[in-house]
């Protein structure tokens, strides 16, 4: 006899022991080979999720290394950016310019100011944006006048 056969008795019929109430049920034999397949599927479960974890975690460190890649360049654009800022800035030029808005230019400029309370300029002042060109009246139509471009005065 195996380590696997079950044995039944000669002088009981098999289904009157299932049918005989004594609360044994069928008996799984569960044997070394079984339970080292069932350690090593579980095994290979953990080891499975364990491998998913580190390709998430190095997923997410890539992404993450991608925007700070990003980060660094507007910061280097920005840098550039405030350098030449500054080059304008130490220039006499423009410091001569931001001083005349503090009347801090030189002693022969005359500093002047509009007076809050003026009026407005009219619309039709010099220089102003307001004035519009006057469009010479057409007393022709758009066909009348396309033809006279194109073949001339008629009379």
């Amino acid at each position: 006899m195996h380590g696997r056969d079950v044995e039944i008795p000669q002088d009981v019929p098999a289904s009157s022991s299932a049918a005989s109430g004594t609360g044994q049920g069928p008996v799984l034999p569960f044997t070394r080979r079984r339970l080292a397949m069932l350690v090593a599927g579980l095994f290979a479960l953990w080891l499975v999720g364990v491998f998913a974890r580190q390709v998430g975690e190095a997923s997410s460190a890539a992404n993450q290394a991608d925007q700070f890649r990003a980060r660094n360049a507007a910061m280097e654009r920005d840098v550039a950016s405030l350098g030449l800022e500054l080059k304008l800035i130490k220039q006499p030029a423009f410091v001569l310019q931001m001083a005349r808005g503090y009347r801090l230019g030189s002693p022969r400029e005359i500093p002047f100011t509009i007076d809050p309370n003026a009026p407005a300029l009219p619309s039709n002042a010099p220089g102003s944006t307001g004035i519009k060109p006057e469009m010479p009246k057409q007393e022709t139509g758009p066909l009348d006048s396309w033809l006279q471009a194109l073949f001339g005065a008629q009379q």
